[in-house]
């Protein structure tokens, strides 16, 4: 379990930095949106963890707050970014 949040955690960043990279801004916009599904697969493992007794509720509340707020962040840049293509 410990795994596969580590892995959700790390595909945040590097899903954004992939974008980043790409020549367009629709590819960066793409590559924002695969990185917003990995914030919940982050959430569902704390929860699945939590379920089990792997991690209690004030263990895992931080994260779940951390990636909840991230999810918003990458909603607006996605929305700015949009906004910015269409002038």
């Amino acid at each position: 379990m410990s795994s596969q949040i580590r892995r959700s955690a790390s595909a945040i960043p590097a899903n954004v930095a992939e974008g980043y990279g790409r020549e367009s801004t629709q590819s960066f916009i793409q590559y924002l949106r695969i990185a917003q599904g990995s914030p919940k697969e982050l959430e569902t493992h704390l929860l699945l963890s939590e379920r089990v007794g792997l991690l209690d509720t004030k263990r895992i509340e931080p994260a779940m707050e951390q990636s909840d707020m991230l999810g918003k962040k990458l909603r607006a840049f996605i929305r700015s970014l949009q906004r910015r293509a269409q002038r």
